[in-house]
């Protein structure tokens, strides 16, 4: 019980919130970026235009069967050989963000099928351009069948940051990492408090996520 106590001690409290401020910056902003970027992407499978379509979905492919680890290793160590130097915390925004693009595209695009073809039909003969049919019509519909799917993933990318302790990445799990290193006493309270973080900010995720769903759901009532 005393390790406990004294691991939790308020320097030791503040240097893991520190940490915890480091993962919620990088998720907050890769999220922000793969998002609009999957969003992009998600379209230009769906509109399935010449050539492009095709090239789009290769790139989804190619990433979406690559390791993150192996990303953000590419991301920190190969990029500078081409004269392309990023800090970590970029570098780890970058590879999540190329990463969690990939996978929330063909979400995305699964979600956009998913709306019936007449929607788009009605749009366009109400006299709405393709682009505003999709923007206004489309994707408002699509988002809302994929608020739990992409919670999820977002949920994932938050645990994945944890992964760019491999690059030094100051975030949480690194934190704790330095915390228990000093004290190998340390080690099952460190873990105990990143199992309690983890799973607060996770939730709290689920929780957003719910009152979304059901306030959408009492929209389309």
């Amino acid at each position: 019980m005393q390790n406990f106590i004294d691991a939790y001690s308020a320097i030791n409290l503040r240097y893991l919130f520190e940490g915890l401020w480091i993962t919620t910056e990088v998720s907050v902003v890769s999220i922000f970026f793969s998002f609009i970027i999957s969003t992009l992407m998600g379209v230009a499978r769906y509109v399935n235009i010449k050539y492009f379509s095709a090239i789009i979905g290769f790139i989804i492919d190619l990433i979406r069967n690559l390791p993150l680890l192996l990303i953000l290793f590419f991301t920190y160590f190969a990029l500078p050989n081409i004269g392309v130097r990023l800090a970590v915390i970029p570098a780890s925004i970058v590879a999540m963000t190329v990463f969690e693009s990939a996978m929330l595209a063909e979400i995305i695009r699964s979600g956009i099928n998913a709306v019936p073809v007449g929607q788009m039909e009605a749009a366009r003969s109400n006299g709405l351009t393709y682009v505003q049919a999709m923007t206004v019509v489309i994707l408002p519909q699509a988002f809302k069948a994929m608020i739990p799917a992409l919670v999820s993933q977002f949920i994932s990318l938050v645990k994945d940051t944890s992964l760019a302790t491999i690059i030094l990445l100051p975030e949480l799990t690194y934190h704790a990492q330095i915390i228990y290193g000093q004290d190998v006493n340390y080690t099952i309270p460190m873990f105990v408090a990143l199992a309690v973080l983890y799973f607060v900010f996770n939730y709290a995720l689920s929780l957003i996520s719910r009152v979304i769903d059901r306030r959408m759901s009492r929209t389309r009532a």
